[in-house]
């Protein structure tokens, strides 16, 4: 999480963001530190050309709009291609175009909503990683995949394996559905402040970071099939983002003020993965047409050339479009561990958003109404059969602070085009034949990123202090002794009652949820210092969120709609959703006798606690 410095001074350079008035600048003046001085001279080097509420013209929010779309395409393709392996869909080629035009589909929804009645940032939601191993873990408990069909399959096998797939399918929307009910409660009752307050970095380090290496198995599979072809796409994704990412390159563009003129753009490091998935798919062509990659063989561009003969043009997803969802406790109680992941990752993308799109930090209803939007958008997900839930991009961010373009309604364009690509069925068809190793050289560079991201955590902790070092160390190999485990011993879990064994043995396969829960035990019970366990920043976190109660009124959070009516009724102050929340107050009245002209009379203090804030205030009644 960011200071509260660090958030309120951002783009001070006359981006006209939120219509905000800041009452700290003057009053406060005398207190500003050096510290604070350079930051914001370095805020007024980055000025936005467009912030959070300004609306750029159509076209250039459709061109901005489309470079969101490509910067989120390379992790929104490859997981619901890794999932269809779990799901046992590789005879199916058709159906698994039709996954990945639902994702895009169901992300692009999600973005809207959570834009439009969400935080109201502008930041794109996609499926989650954090939902991968869960789901894996439910799909596993129901047996391996049987082996491929051969040449001679009749239409009846084929619909005998249509119905395999969909059935491991409607498990995982069951889960996500019930589990997704957790986030929206958690959001929309404002409960997440009370749980962060066990969530810590040494708990969240451990968690993210197995979400990422807990993979490693998949990425080398996939891209052992070709190491020719994935080794190219690993050193392309890894010179065009670290070496040529300060490169731009002239590009045409049109404005009203200058008319036709060039503008440089740093291509490179906006769309690595994009330039990377091409350069490496025309190699594999290649390769295929000099038969350098055996026949037969996953890594061939023909390998799945029928699947775009066999999809029809357009194919719009809709709700239980493979069955009726079904619920187990055990598939519900494994998808928690991934919506709590999800959850807490969330909302430190929530303030690196605000911060690069020049909006104040967002106060805790927008915190609150995100959460549970992003709720929402997993129950979407569960609904239209995407097998994961969704969570917010922080690689979009990213894209915010390289072109400075802030503007809500370009992420919402974007949306738009995930939505419109994702009902064309050969659009879906045609990435469904990319070949395997392509893949798996970008899960080789992705999972990495998804583990460091995690580390990163860190850096609010004293590493120094044994304490922390026990804790992380027993968290992250315990992450991966018991799962391995569990997976090679699956007789080990025998209470008597089936349901009870497998709800047992799916907690216990998931890499994220047993390191978790240690960290947060350990964590929580192992004595040490807030300073020590790294939740000293948190209080950063609730002054920067008191900017509305000392008169910061921010409307770039308010609702699109309904604004007059719910100031007007003081009933909406006590929703923690509602723009004019602003916070829980319980009063705790402690008898005080004092003396009045003479007289013995009784003094009341009444203390007032809020949501998220450390400190208590005082008042005489």
């Amino acid at each position: 999480m960011k200071s509260s410095h660090e958030l309120r001074v951002v783009e001070e350079g006359e981006t006209g963001t939120c219509d905000t008035m800041t009452m700290e600048g003057d009053e406060r003046g005398n207190e500003s530190t050096e510290e604070e001085n350079n930051d914001r001279s370095s805020a007024g080097e980055d000025r936005l050309i467009y912030s959070i509420e300004d609306t750029p013209p159509w076209h250039l929010s459709l061109l901005f709009g489309f470079q969101h779309y490509l910067t989120m395409f390379g992790s929104t393709l490859g997981i619901p291609l890794l999932l269809s392996v779990e799901l046992c869909m590789s005879d199916n080629p058709v159906d698994v175009g039709k996954l990945i035009g639902t994702e895009f589909f169901v992300s692009g929804l999600a973005t809207l909503v959570q834009t439009t009645f969400g935080s109201r940032l502008p930041i794109i939601q996609g499926a989650s990683l954090a939902f991968l191993e869960p789901s894996r873990a439910i799909l596993r408990s129901e047996g391996a995949c049987p082996s491929p069909l051969s040449v001679n399959a009749t239409e009846e096998d084929f619909e005998m394996r249509s119905e395999l797939w969909r059935s491991r399918m409607r498990l995982l929307q069951g889960a996500i559905l019930v589990a997704s009910l957790v986030e929206v409660v958690i959001g929309f009752t404002g409960l997440i402040g009370f749980l962060l307050r066990f969530i810590g970095p040494l708990t969240i380090a451990p968690t993210l970071c197995l979400i990422g290496l807990s993979l490693f198995q998949t990425a080398a599979k996939f891209a052992g099939i070709n190491w020719i072809v994935s080794g190219t796409t690993i050193v392309l994704i890894v010179i065009f983002s670290q070496y040529l990412g300060r490169i731009t390159l002239p590009i045409p563009a049109f404005s009203s003020n200058k008319k036709c003129h060039v503008i440089r753009f740093p291509v490179f490091k906006v769309v690595p993965v994009v330039l990377s998935v091409i350069v490496a798919w025309i190699l594999a062509a290649i390769l295929t047409a000099t038969d350098v990659i055996p026949e037969g063989s996953p890594g061939r561009t023909d390998y799945r050339s029928a699947v775009l003969q066999d999809s029809p043009w357009f194919y719009i997803p809709h709700p239980f479009q493979w069955g009726f969802p079904v619920a187990t406790a055990a598939g519900v109680l494994g998808m928690m561990a991934g919506v709590l992941a999800s959850t807490v990752e969330s909302i430190g993308d929530y303030y690196a958003c605000a911060r690069v799109s020049g909006a104040p930090p967002p106060p805790k209803h927008a915190v609150n109404r995100g959460i549970g939007m992003e709720g929402l958008g997993c129950i979407l997900a569960g609904f239209w059969g995407t097998g994961l839930g969704t969570t917010s991009y922080s690689q979009n961010i990213g894209v915010i602070g390289i072109t400075k373009v802030g503007s809500r309604h370009v992420v919402q364009a974007g949306a738009l085009f995930m939505v419109v690509l994702g009902s064309f069925g050969k659009f879906g068809a045609f990435f469904a034949t990319i070949p395997i190793p392509i893949i798996g050289g970008m899960f080789c560079v992705l999972f990495g990123l998804v583990a460091s991201v995690g580390l990163s955590n860190l850096q609010f902790v004293n590493l120094n202090s044994s304490r922390n070092l026990f804790v992380l160390g027993v968290s992250l190999l315990m992450g991966f002794v018991i799962p391995t485990y569990i997976k090679d011993n699956n007789d080990a879990i025998n209470t008597r009652f089936p349901e009870v064994n497998q709800i047992i043995i799916v907690l216990l396969s998931v890499n994220m949820f047993v390191g978790g829960a240690i960290a947060a035990f350990l964590d929580n019970t192992i004595p040490g210092t807030l300073e020590e366990r790294g939740l000293v920043s948190t209080k950063h976190k609730s002054s920067s969120q008191t900017l509305e109660e000392d008169g910061a009124l921010s409307k770039c959070y308010d609702l699109p709609f309904g604004m007059r009516r719910i100031r007007r009724i003081g009933f909406f102050r006590h929703l923690p959703f509602s723009p004019t929340f602003q916070g829980f107050r319980v009063k705790n009245y402690c008898h005080r006798p004092a003396k009045r002209n003479g007289r013995a009379s009784v003094k009341y203090d009444a203390v007032t606690s809020t949501q998220g804030d450390s400190t208590n205030k005082t008042a005489d009644t």
